[in-house]
């Protein structure tokens, strides 16, 4: 999911639970941002596993930082499940966005990113196809059934140089990967859930998130129905 006035500094951090549930954006201006940029293994069948992952969170308060740490995680995880392979696609809720692109093949691998509205698509997905690329050029697939001991340094790299998105696009034009042919699809968190499944059961049944992040969410969901009822 993106030239313009100089960015405002926020006046409170953002928070991705709220943009997870809708909660009203806050009135200023941001700058073009990545927060999380993770290789993700996705087989058919069974739970998918993270290889690699950078997050940028400096955007957020000490307190919050774990519990949006763990968020990033568990949306990245979410998304990738739910790209069927060979397809590209963007989800969006409010103020972020979580491009994909599984791959599929032999390595059965996805790369997503997750930004906020402004970072455009375009470059995104070249910069998904480039880590990609890397990362099966740098780590043998054998490595795969053990996330912990892969090292691929280049993925904080990639977060860093590219949150100016013309980074990325100098990609694009060496490569030529994506063309306009291309199609990438854009939905929401709930329309790539499946049928009878909610958010809230998802988080609830999460070993990866904390009680701590849990109740995170929930604070964050119950203030977003106040403010639906205002």
């Amino acid at each position: 999911m993106y030239g313009q006035l100089p960015p405002a500094r926020p006046t409170q951090p953002h928070n991705l639970a709220s943009a997870l549930l809708r909660i009203p954006s806050l009135s200023y201006i941001t700058i073009m941002k990545i927060y999380s940029l993770a290789v993700v293994l996705t087989p058919p069948s069974g739970p998918s596993a993270i290889l690699s992952q950078a997050t940028d969170l400096s955007s957020f308060s000490f307190y919050q930082k774990g519990s949006v740490g763990e968020f990033l995680t568990f949306f990245t995880k979410t998304v990738a499940e739910r790209t069927p392979q060979g397809q590209r696609q963007t989800v969006q809720e409010n103020n972020y966005s979580a491009h994909v692109y599984n791959r599929g093949g032999a390595e059965q691998l996805s790369a997503v990113i997750i930004t906020d509205m402004e970072y455009p698509a375009r470059p995104a997905f070249s910069l998904l196809t480039k880590v990609l690329d890397e990362f099966t050029a740098k780590v043998p697939q054998s490595s795969f059934s053990n996330p912990a001991a892969i090292s691929f340094p280049d993925i904080n790299t990639f977060v860093q140089k590219y949150q100016d998105p013309r980074q990325a696009d100098n990609i694009m034009r060496v490569q030529k990967e994506l063309d306009e042919t291309k199609i990438v699809l854009h939905k929401t968190i709930e329309s790539v859930l499946e049928r009878g499944e909610k958010l809230d059961n998802l988080v609830e049944r999460s070993n990866a998130l904390s009680v701590q992040s849990k109740m995170f969410y929930k604070t964050a969901k119950k203030q977003n129905s106040c403010c639906s009822v205002m």
